[in-house]
């Protein structure tokens, strides 16, 4: 059999957004593109040929668009579970110790159910030296801990977009870190979603196109360029202010980065809260939410106010069999965040509306809590 010449910059494959800002777009990949990415991202997470490669997302999700080239590049084995479901856990598990898997990748809405799993079962379950790739939002502390605790397999977060292949960056502990920070500094660095893999530029650039000092407070959009990020939306002539006219693209997530080069991402540009002229992180409070033993889901969103421009609003959803009244979340978040940072409503909901990556549908929550807010 001959292999056909073909061009490293041509079209590999075509993949869309979600469209969860406006409609889908486009983005091509090309063959050098992939390839550029799969080297990175199997050095990242130290990937090789004694590795096993269990694939959970579904092939549309943009995990399962770099991590499967990266696996094969690096020799890895690699199971595929088939599609998941949120009553799975349990084949997940069987699985891991089935395949002896040493790589997965995942999202706190797939890796949370597997946890929940492991304990009320009381399986042992040995994943001593594993990594699990957790992407599309920034996974709980008592998640990662609990996981940590549970099975010796290490919760890696990691941040990236359909633009950007997907990985960009991927938090992985400097060693000398490990010497002058703390145990519980070492366990809130995780939760930050890293250092941008090589042959990434990422900058945090201000509302006038201002680099942002590294310095975990300065506040910008996150930027990025490299061989392997987007820089054009198919057939969207209209977007050209996604890009910057040196190359960057915009990503339209806030963040910081500090001293240590570590990316926080705080926010998304849409999503930001504005209340009395100050910034309000909702990721920062969904996050303390997680953090109370009731909660197993939660959402914050901004929504209109008379005075104030804005006031955050959460959602929760609870673990089966249990309650908390909202004066005990408002409370728990109370000892974390100044008075006018806490929601003045915290809604007990069924479910929060998610896209098909596992995304919170914030829009749909707006709209759904807008008029209940408003009217109080």
């Amino acid at each position: 059999m001959e292999w056909a010449e073909i061009d490293e910059r041509s079209a590999y494959s075509a993949c869309y957004t979600t469209g969860t800002t406006g409609r889908p777009k486009g983005v091509y990949y090309s063959h050098r593109a992939i390839y550029l990415h799969a080297m990175a991202e199997a050095a990242a997470l130290n990937m090789g040929l004694a590795d096993t490669t269990m694939l959970i997302t579904p092939m549309f999700h943009a995990q399962c668009w770099g991590l499967p080239q990266a696996a094969t590049l690096a020799g890895s084995k690699i199971v595929l579970p088939g599609r998941y479901r949120a009553d799975d856990a349990g084949l997940l598990v069987e699985a891991f110790s089935k395949f002896h898997v040493s790589v997965a990748n995942g999202a706190p809405i797939i890796f949370e159910p597997i946890l929940d799993y492991i304990r009320k079962n009381n399986i042992t379950l040995d994943l001593r030296g594993a990594r699990l790739l957790s992407g599309s939002s920034e996974p709980p502390l008592e998640l990662m801990r609990g996981l940590s605790e549970e099975t010796g397999a290490e919760v890696i977060h990691a941040y990236g977009a359909t633009e950007t292949s997907p990985v960009v960056a991927v938090n992985r502990r400097k060693p000398h870190l490990s010497d002058t920070l703390g145990e519980s500094e070492l366990w809130e660095l995780k939760r930050k979603q890293g250092l941008p893999v090589t042959g990434v530029d990422l900058v945090l650039l201000d509302e006038n196109g201002q680099p942002q000092p590294h310095d975990g407070a300065s506040v910008g959009e996150i930027c990025l360029r490299g061989p392997w990020i987007t820089a054009r939306y198919h057939a969207m002539p209209d977007s050209e202010d996604r890009f910057t006219s040196d190359g960057y693209w915009r990503s339209g997530d806030v963040g910081t980065i500090d001293a240590n080069g570590y990316l926080k991402l705080t926010d998304r540009i849409k999503d930001v809260i504005k209340s009395g002229g100050e910034w309000i992180s909702s990721i920062d409070l969904e996050n303390a939410l997680l953090g109370h033993p009731a909660v197993r889901e939660a959402a914050v969103v901004g929504v209109p106010h008379r005075r104030w421009q804005e006031r955050a609003v959460g959602v929760v959803v609870l673990y089966e069999g249990v309650t908390v009244t909202e004066q005990e979340l408002r409370g728990h978040l109370a000892s974390r965040f100044a008075k006018w940072q806490v929601p003045e409503r915290i809604f007990v909901a069924s479910h929060i509306p998610r896209t098909s990556v596992g995304k919170i549908k914030k829009m749909e929550l707006r709209e759904r809590f807008w008029d209940t807010y408003m009217k109080e």
